[in-house]
Formats: structure tokens, C-alpha cells, sequence
């Protein structure tokens, strides 16, 4: 028997929580492609506001969040430290293109800027990764949350290169075609596609040999090293994907606000991506866009909500938690635990029914 063969057979889940996706199952799905069709026409039927406010930044966040999804879902690992790489990536941007502060931002044109900021901060994620996959468990969360701490109080601090507390302001964004991808239309299927590249490419991986091994390190990294795996280089490379990303994510960030400061790579900010992740499921890809969702919509509506009730609208975090710890609490793998369940128990309750009509 092989080793791929034998991976292969290792890394079978041992419970339905921890079960991959399967490879490309949306494409006999029927709500998968009626999602895809208002996905594509949502600019014919939603305002501007809608358009960028809540779905291109829905799908930005899911994007990030799907990095996370990868590294925890497929390998075991968890890091707080995606949004730092993407805010990284953001600030790259801000600083090799053009923006404002002439004095800091080198003027680069964004289609050598872009490609730069994506190869830096990838090898600041890998590099982060290296670290931290020499650790387990707590000690991980730890280190990847040292380093988005880091990052943080850093920018802050540099007026030099990252402008202090203020940021960077007004960053150019691309025109080229005649066509300014910044306005609502263009920039909302710029996010689409990038967001489903990341999805699909997080879908093949999982099927992938890579994925497969990645996953047999998940879950016997010790007969895996004894197949002849090499677990570290997995784990980072790993790593390096999720960075790269993330990364893609980052560039959309600091395009959507065409800003970007410390506030956007604060601790709080890092912790969020973690509660998208894992409020919409952590064990398929589809489970950070639809925390990301109900995240983005929590944080846009919550405000009035809770103004009208003559409460702190600031609090609109409160909801945010309040609605993590029912989730978790009824489902450990989110929104798509829940919905996995439920048509468990309708399936059981068809067949029942069925058996004890005939």
C-alpha cells in the first residue's frame, strides 16, 4: 500500500463535526446556484449602501475569516493573528502606492504595489507560522495573539513608516479600461470573484494530497510523521496559504475605506475574525461567509436598534457576544451545525412518519 494511499485511509473523520467538505458538492445543489444567481445580480436589485456596506464587506470578512477556517477546519490550527496579516498587506499597499501622505506612501502604480504587499505579507504570515506551529493548543492562540498585539501597538507607535495612530488616508485605487474599480459595481464583483476564487481553491485544497495530509496531521500527526510526512513543513505551508488569503483580503480592505490605521488591526478587530469563523461554522468553507454575514449585519443594524432603546449604542458588541455564546451553546460548529442538525431531525421524522403511515 502506498503512502498517499495510506494517508488517505488515516485521515478519514471519526465524527460528523470534523467531516470535510466534499469536493465541488454545490454543484448539485439547488439553493447553492440560486445564491450564486443573486450573488451575480445583486447589483440590480440592491442600493449602493447594501451593495458595499453589507455584502462586499460581508464577503471581505468571510474571506478572512476563510483563511482561519483553513488553518483551524482542515489542520488544527487556530490563529488570531489572519487579520494582522491582512491588515499587514493593507498597509503595504497604503505605503509602495500612492495616497495622501506623500511623504510616507512611495507612489508605486497599484499593479506593482499589489503584488507586492501580497508577497510581503505572506512571508510575514509564514514566517509567524513557522513560530507558532512549534507550539500546541493554548500556546498557539497565544503566540499568533502576541503577534497581532505586536503588529498593533507598533503602527500605533511608528510615525515613520505606518503614520502613528492616524494612519494612512486617501489611497488611490485602480483605474485602468476606462473603468474606475473603486465604484460600487466594479469593486462588488472584484470582491465577488476574488472571495470565490479563495472559496473554491479552500474546496480543491481539502481533496487535494496536500489537504489530505494536512488533515492526517490534524488528526495523528504522530503516525503521519512515521509515514514519512514531514508535519512542520506541512503545517507551515499551511500557513502560507491561509497568509496569502488573507492578504487578497487585506488589499479589498484597504480599497473599500481607501484608509487604513492601528484601530483596523486592534486585538478586538483580531478576536472578531475568530467569532465569524466560528459562529458560522469552522469545518466548511461556507461557514465564515455566513458568520460573516450575520456579523456584518449585527454590527450595521444593532446600532440603531439599541439607540432606539434609549441604550449605548457601542453596546451593539453585547449582541454580538450574546448571540456567539446561543450559537456555540446549541451548536459546536455554528450556523452550519445547526442547519446540519435540523435537517437530521426532518430526515428522521420523514422516515418515521413514512414507516408508521405504511
Amino acid at each position: 500500500m502506498s503512502l498517499a494511499h495510506d494517508a488517505r485511509v488515516s485521515v478519514r473523520p471519526v465524527s460528523v463535526a470534523q467531516r470535510p467538505a466534499r469536493t465541488w458538492p454545490e454543484i448539485n445543489n439547488p439553493a447553492a446556484w440560486i445564491v450564486a444567481v443573486i450573488l451575480l445580480i445583486m447589483p440590480l436589485i440592491a442600493s449602493g449602501f447594501f451593495l458595499i456596506e453589507i455584502f462586499a464587506t460581508t464577503l471581505i470578512l468571510g474571506t478572512m475569516a476563510l483563511s482561519l477556517m483553513f488553518l483551524a477546519g482542515y489542520g488544527g490550527m487556530v490563529s488570531l493573528m489572519q487579520l494582522t496579516i491582512a491588515g499587514f498587506s493593507a498597509y503595504m499597499v497604503a505605503v509602495l502606492g500612492v495616497s495622501s501622505n506623500a511623504n510616507i506612501s512611495l507612489g508605486w502604480p497599484w499593479w506593482l504595489a499589489v503584488p507586492m504587499a501580497l508577497a510581503l505579507a505572506t512571508a510575514f504570515g509564514t514566517l509567524g507560522g513557522a513560530l507558532a506551529v512549534r507550539t500546541e493548543g493554548i500556546y498557539t492562540i497565544m503566540i499568533t495573539l502576541a503577534i497581532g498585539a505586536a503588529f498593533y501597538y507598533f503602527t500605533n507607535q511608528n510615525w515613520a513608516i505606518f503614520n502613528g495612530h492616524t494612519g494612512i488616508n486617501t489611497v488611490a485605487t485602480p483605474h485602468f479600461w476606462g473603468v474606475n474599480w473603486r465604484a460600487d459595481i466594479p469593486f462588488y464583483y472584484i470582491v465577488l470573484a476574488v472571495a470565490a476564487l479563495c472559496y473554491f481553491a479552500v474546496e480543491y485544497l481539502s481533496r487535494a494530497p496536500f489537504g489530505l495530509a494536512l488533515q492526517g496531521v490534524r488528526d495523528n500527526p504522530r503516525r503521519m510523521a512515521a509515514l514519512g510526512f514531514n508535519v512542520n513543513a506541512h503545517r507551515v505551508a499551511a500557513y502560507a496559504f491561509a497568509s496569502f488569503v488573507a492578504a487578497l483580503a487585506g488589499v479589498l480592505q484597504v480599497w473599500n475605506y481607501r484608509q487604513i490605521s492601528p484601530g483596523s488591526v486592534s486585538v478586538g478587530a483580531c478576536i472578531d475574525v475568530l467569532i465569524i469563523a466560528v459562529v458560522g461554522g469552522i469545518t466548511r468553507p461556507i461557514g465564515p461567509f455566513i458568520g460573516a454575514l450575520i456579523f456584518v449585519l449585527l454590527r450595521t443594524f444593532a446600532l440603531d436598534f439599541l439607540v432606539r432603546l434609549g441604550l449605548d449604542g457601542n453596546r451593539f458588541r453585547c449582541l454580538i457576544g450574546l448571540g456567539f455564546l446561543a450559537i456555540v451553546f446549541w451548536s459546536s460548529d455554528g450556523v452550519i451545525g445547526l442547519w446540519q442538525r435540523w435537517r437530521q431531525r426532518r430526515g428522521a421524522d420523514r422516515f418515521s412518519g413514512g414507516r408508521s403511515h405504511g
